[in-house]
């Protein structure tokens, strides 16, 4: 695979793209406006879990990973926070993004901290947040039962990654997940929202982000 491109999305943030599959990482209508609003916003804060536990398909750019950090440290709330890639970036791929100097730069080393951790087991990264990178298959993996409070679903898109949104994969996530479990998802399209309830999750379609997707999907398992 050739190296992904840099693209600077409309909210002034970095993505990547990858030209093979001609798909980016996140919106090009605003990488950090999406990751806030579909995963922190509509995942993290509306989960009362507090100690919380994730699960995020696709640790991708660490994005996600990193913005969940600092709202952990902001709130002093206690989460461990499992992740899976098939894919991992480089640390200077990553670094490349300039995440680290544009979100926060007084916690600039955390990002870098999250990309230099160990894969394949837990790594306390702060008192309040330790990470768990998992380099694997998600058609592969085994998840425990009933173990995560919030599922962060960041695959690529199901024309590019059509695996990652089956059925099959659908009710493995929800065996995992804890009764009032929480899944956060960019992907708002039918076919999706049917999968998930055949999976046990009750679905709603809620507000995209501001210039961005028009509806997300927040499911619930009861």
């Amino acid at each position: 695979m050739k190296q992904p491109q840099i693209e600077i999305t409309a909210d002034g943030s970095a993505t990547l793209y990858i030209p093979e599959i001609d798909e980016h990482y996140h919106s090009v209508k605003g990488a950090l406006t999406e990751s806030l609003h579909i995963f922190i916003q509509t995942g993290f804060y509306y989960s009362k879990a507090d100690p919380l536990t994730i699960f995020e398909v696709g640790f991708g750019t660490g994005l996600n990973a990193f913005l969940t950090l600092l709202e952990c440290e902001k709130l002093q709330r206690k989460t461990v926070y499992h992740t899976i890639e098939l894919y991992p970036l480089t640390t200077e791929q990553a670094n490349s993004l300039k995440y680290q100097d544009t979100i926060a730069p007084e916690q600039a080393t955390l990002f870098e901290t999250i990309h230099l951790a160990e894969w394949d087991k837990p790594i306390e990264i702060t008192p309040n947040f330790t990470l768990h990178k998992i380099k694997g298959d998600m058609g592969q993996i085994i998840l425990p039962d009933q173990s995560f409070d919030l599922i962060y679903y960041d695959a690529f898109a199901p024309e590019k990654q059509p695996n990652l949104w089956s059925e099959e994969i659908f009710e493995k996530i929800s065996r995992s997940m804890k009764s009032q479990g929480i899944l956060t998802t960019y992907c708002a399209k039918g076919e999706v929202r049917r999968r998930l309830q055949r999976a046990g999750l009750i679905v709603e379609r809620l507000q995209g982000p501001p210039a961005g997707k028009r509806e997300i999907l927040r499911a619930i398992k009861p």
